[in-house]
């Protein structure tokens, strides 16, 4: 018969033997996987740096490859992901702040909360068609259709983000302790005073957390694009929300469709300006996040 201590030292060491191969297991797949993004990253490079110039900036697409450049794709990118951010964050964030501080547990706030769930994990197709029939289209009522014009993508974009939004704006705010709200009741504050000035801004880090990776994936979206009609040649820059435009991630998509390889180039070097707006998008939420942790402490 095998002595209780033998046993559980035993066990012991096996416990420790599988959490060691599990702590290695995990670093060298981590480890792979940076090293196949370092090696994308380092391919995109080579093939982009050469084409990544002032007139590639500047000049509209082309047939011809030495004359292409992105300029209306930019721009557009722009304006969707700025009319996505106004649209999206004030009825996200607003959602999230009544389902999480004013709604009632009922069951149709139980079924907008599992509903919010999972619409975050729903292809980005699905919206792409809600899209065309709701913005685009406008279910068949003449002044209700938008076309493929930047609100309309913009509109379907915020679709696509705002579970994401709201989702991560509700643990933010959920994770806020509970000794805030009290100590702010104490002093005779209002139920929407405790919210505006005490939980929203010890929540703000992690619901700007939450809002880079929504608008992250936004920005890199083509599938919904691609299916409300968003243009692949365009040659001019939107000047209003009505207007037709294409974006970084529709050119890419169709340069490296094409069987010349100058035109892989070019999707290369497209995709080093689309990493550039995306990280310097990042950065300033970043440096937003980081100045309000700040003030949080203080």
């Amino acid at each position: 018969m095998n002595h209780p201590i033998a046993e559980n030292s035993r066990h012991l060491r096996w416990r420790r033997r599988k959490a060691w191969l599990f702590e290695r297991s995990c670093g060298i797949l981590t480890w792979t996987c940076v090293a196949l993004l370092g090696v994308l990253l380092v391919h995109v490079c080579r093939e982009g740096l050469p084409w990544l110039d002032r007139q590639f900036i500047e000049s509209f697409p082309s047939y011809k490859a030495e004359k292409a450049g992105i300029k209306s794709a930019l721009f557009g990118t722009l304006w969707l992901i700025s009319v996505t951010a106004v649209i999206a964050i004030p009825l996200g964030v607003a959602a999230a702040v009544y389902l999480e501080e004013f709604a009632r547990p009922n069951r149709v706030n139980t079924f907008i909360e599992v509903n919010v769930t999972n619409l975050a994990g729903v292809p980005s197709i699905v919206y792409g068609i809600l899209g065309l029939a709701l913005f685009v289209r406008g279910m068949g009522v003449p002044w209700l259709r938008l076309g493929p014009s930047v609100l309309a993508g913009a509109l379907t974009m915020s679709l696509l983000v705002l579970p994401l939004i709201i989702t991560a704006s509700r643990e933010a705010i959920r994770a806020v302790p509970n000794s805030i709200r009290l100590a702010a009741y104490a002093i005779g504050a209002s139920k929407w005073q405790t919210v505006w000035h005490h939980t929203l801004p010890a929540a703000l880090p992690g619901v700007i957390t939450g809002i880079i990776l929504a608008l992250s994936r936004a920005i890199g979206e083509t599938a919904p694009l691609v299916t409300i009609g968003a243009l692949t040649y365009v040659a001019f820059v939107p000047e209003g929300l009505r207007d037709s435009f294409t974006a970084l991630p529709i050119q890419i998509y169709d340069w490296a469709s094409r069987p010349q390889p100058e035109f892989h180039g070019l999707a290369a070097a497209a995709i080093m300006s689309l990493l550039f707006v995306l990280l310097l998008m990042n950065a300033i939420a970043v440096v937003i996040r980081h100045r309000s942790q700040r003030n949080a402490r203080w």
